[in-house]
């Protein structure tokens, strides 16, 4: 939301918004360079000629709590629903590579997500579902090899070549180490990990989105859209970098880059914001990485509307912010789009709040006028402005960025995580003094809020887990494990690509943790610094 100070209005990012603009406000202001045509360089209208206009963006709800049983019969709904891709959400234990069994697991297992320790769970997750007929998305960073490998495997027991998957891993550890935490190695061999995955995937599912670069999660700890976008686009940089570095032709895997981003109630930045990141990443891979294919230079994003501006407070009101944060994602271009479910401030979403927010995208793009033509705002004087100035200020800070050595030694300096903290301290001091509006917050209160029954996870489901895995390991072959496994250690010493010997694990029923835990031995685990 803008804020207001006398008559002088401010962006999230803290640029300047005129009361009107005009021709005078793009002063030397060149379209045909700025902008372009759609589906072409530097594709500020957007990836593709047609965007809409042929059919919508593919419709993805986050989903995954509990069991492996439970989150299966949601994402069984979902689909019946009119989903158009799964996308999978893990409980803290699988994304710090925990066993549910594990002393540090207790408490977690099944909150924020489904657990997942083997392919028998996975196997379960996926029961029913042919995994040729859908796209998954699935949001896991440091473990992203393990989820993927298991994926794969069930789909070969399905009968599903790897070639027919289509689906992405969030796979984005950079982004951990500035804003949410979930990392579990140090940051040289978490890069050398992502290089392995980019080379397998190219050779063994080359349909599948090795990484989607997340600026979502800083944006939720409180980075600005400036902030959200050029820290994002370091970390890609680093990324890109890095395979080049491991012997890889930039034209070889930079196709199958996306990106993630947040949408927040302010559309008018957030449209800009979107246009100026589609900018930067192509000219940054024109001219920095010389890439050839223009589909190495086009930013594919997924969009999820912001959940940090949902409220506990009068819970409905949030159908109306996360309606006006789809429709900010829709104008600014994105390839899909999750949209939170109005509950998500007080508990995991019911199966009718998850309906109404599939039904939010829907009412967008069959009963909106949105989807009739492409990039609706295209030359508009406010949003063009706003366009080049988040690009301006985005620039300024990746050039920091660079200026500290790169995104990974800036992390080690604490930069990115330093200037975020500044920007959610602005925002609470915002917010506190009533200069930033809440609706039903800090304005428009209820003298007693309505009761809510919200859904709860049962607890019983840590002690089924460890029931589960007692029986795994009891049953398998633990001989084929302890090979596999100790495979894998050779591999992670070595140089040779890792995925290769943690799929024979994953397959001989090794766990999540064991593989972790493998891993966790050659290469260490992550402290973080704060010292900038």
């Amino acid at each position: 939301m803008t804020r207001e100070s006398g008559s002088v209005r401010s962006t999230e990012s803290g640029l300047p918004i005129e009361p009107v603009y005009g021709p005078d406000t793009q002063a030397d202001w060149d379209p045909a360079e700025k902008l372009g045509e759609p589906g072409q360089y530097p594709f500020t209208r957007g990836v593709y000629p047609s965007m809409y206009t042929g059919r919508p963006w593919t419709m993805r709800q986050y989903a995954g709590f509990g069991t492996a049983t439970e989150s299966n019969a949601r994402y069984k709904q979902l689909i019946a629903n009119g989903t158009m891709g799964l996308s999978v959400a893990f409980d803290l234990p699988t994304q710090m590579g925990h066993d549910s069994d594990a002393p540090i697991a207790s408490g977690e297992v099944g909150k924020v997500g489904v657990a997942i320790d083997s392919i028998d769970d996975m196997r379960v997750l996926f029961g029913g579902i042919p995994l040729d007929q859908v796209s998954t998305s699935m949001t896991i960073n440091a473990p992203a090899a393990l989820l993927l490998l298991l994926y794969q495997l069930v789909a070969e027991e399905q009968g599903v070549s790897a070639d027919r998957l289509t689906g992405t891993i969030q796979n984005d550890v950079l982004k951990e180490y500035i804003a949410r935490g979930t990392y579990i190695f140090p940051p040289k061999p978490s890069l050398r990990l992502i290089a392995d995955i980019f080379k397998y995937c190219r050779a063994e599912i080359p349909k599948w989105n090795t990484i989607s670069i997340s600026g979502y999660h800083m944006a939720e700890a409180g980075a600005s859209p400036a902030q959200e976008i050029a820290f994002t686009l370091a970390d890609g940089i680093e990324y890109v970098r890095t395979a080049v570095a491991a012997g890889m032709d930039v034209d070889d895997f930079a196709p199958r880059l996306s990106f993630f981003f947040v949408a927040r109630t302010t559309i008018l930045e957030e449209v800009a914001k979107f246009r100026a990141a589609r900018r930067i990443w192509a000219r940054v891979m024109k001219e920095e990485f010389g890439a050839q294919n223009p589909k190495s230079l086009m930013l594919r994003f997924h969009t999820q509307t912001a959940g940090v501006q949902l409220t506990a407070q009068q819970p409905e009101v949030n159908l109306v912010r996360v309606a006006v944060q789809g429709l900010a994602a829709v104008l600014g271009g994105t390839q899909s789009l999750h949209t939170n479910s109005f509950d998500e401030a007080i508990a995991l979403p019911t199966d009718k709040s998850a309906r109404l927010a599939l039904r939010t995208q829907q009412v967008l793009a069959y009963e909106t006028d949105v989807t009739a033509t492409v990039d609706p705002f295209a030359g508009s004087y406010v949003v063009e402005r706003m366009t080049d100035d988040v690009e301006a200020a985005a620039l300024d800070l990746m050039r920091r960025v660079e200026d500290l050595g790169g995104a990974v030694d800036a992390i080690e300096r604490g930069f990115q995580k330093s200037e975020i903290e500044r920007s959610a301290y602005r925002i609470a001091q915002e917010t506190d003094s009533g200069e930033r509006v809440v609706v039903g917050v800090n304005r428009y209160q209820l003298d007693e809020e309505e009761p809510y029954e919200p859904l709860r996870v049962d607890p019983a489901i840590e002690a089924q887990q460890a029931a589960r895995l007692a029986r795994l390991r009891a049953e398998r072959d633990q001989q084929a494990v302890d090979t596999a496994l100790a495979a894998l250690k050779k591999a992670a010493e070595g140089e040779d690509n890792v995925l290769y010997p943690m799929k024979d694990a994953l397959r001989a029923r090794a766990t999540v943790g064991e593989v972790c835990d493998a891993l966790r031995a050659v290469w260490g685990t992550y402290v973080p610094s704060d010292a900038f």
